[in-house]
């Protein structure tokens, strides 16, 4: 190898993406028992606002009553139903909006001159809110599957496009003259440079993406559906069975937090392979 072979490898070494190669451990015991405080906190608020009688049961419902609710709910099968149709909703959304985005965000990310064409229209498009988009595909699409289907890929559609454009155009300049240097592929260059350096910020997308995803599906289903879990929290709530409408907004946010945590513990593991990798 010649000195410049040598200089160009310890370059790359040096100048690669630094990305964490070891995970510190985290100290679970600590942090569990402190994200539970606060939790705790408010379950304990609640039940003594309950025993004072300092709101009427009529407006919010007993914790124990909450409880005896959703247990119902598990039990007759209701809710496993209505959670997996939304669920089915979600990922069917968020395949195909993270794919779209993933792709424009890539031709922007790679291509200045096709990120000035498309960037202008792309962020005005995104200034629109879901529920704006709602009348007008509901004129479209009707009240089926496909109108949740789209916008929950609608709401996955921009934080991904700009997760995946901000990582690739933040690549640092030097990590690309080192890939020349090293007389690298294309291939090469985007599977062990490009790709390493930019996931940190393609994976942030993705994390907002699905909870965006999540709070957009349930607004659809809240007005344009007869199944899913935002469904059952509105018809619950038209029948005045505010114990039944409460258990549906703890389901809605634990799901949508299980989500998060199921996506982060994957960027993790990707960070470790890539990061090794590269």
């Amino acid at each position: 190898m010649t000195d410049l072979s040598h200089w160009a490898a310890a370059g790359f070494r040096a100048g690669r993406p630094q990305l964490p190669l070891r995970f510190p451990k985290p100290r679970w015991r600590t942090s569990r028992a402190l994200g539970w405080i606060l939790p705790l906190l408010l379950l304990a608020t609640w039940w003594g606002a309950s025993e004072a009688h300092l709101v009427a049961e009529q407006i919010l419902p007993r914790p124990e009553n909450v409880a005896r609710a959703l247990g119902e709910l598990a039990g007759n099968g209701d809710l496993k139903r209505n959670l997996l149709i939304s669920l089915s909703r979600v990922a069917y959304g968020f395949a195909g909006g993270a794919m779209a985005g993933l792709l424009l965000g890539a031709g922007m990310g790679f291509s200045p001159s096709f990120a000035r064409f498309v960037r202008p229209t792309f962020l005005a498009v995104s200034q629109i809110p879901i529920l704006a988009w709602l009348p007008f595909f509901m004129l479209l699409l009707g009240i089926g599957e496909a109108l949740k289907i789209v916008l929950v890929a609608k709401a996955v559609f921009t934080p991904v496009t700009l997760g995946t454009a901000a990582g690739i155009e933040g690549v640092p300049l030097r990590y690309l003259e080192v890939a020349r240097v090293l007389q690298l592929s294309r291939w090469q260059t985007l599977r062990r440079v490009i790709w390493p350096a930019a996931l940190p910020q393609i994976f942030t997308g993705f994390r907002y993406g699905l909870t965006h995803a999540w709070m957009a599906l349930v607004m659809v289903e809240l007005l344009a559906s007869y199944e899913g879990v935002g469904y059952l929290m509105i018809y619950s709530r038209q029948l005045f069975q505010l114990d039944v409408m409460v258990a549906m907004m703890l389901v809605i946010a634990l799901v949508g937090l299980f989500l998060d945590r199921l996506l982060a513990l994957t960027e993790r593991h990707l960070l470790r392979r890539y990061g090794a990798a590269s």
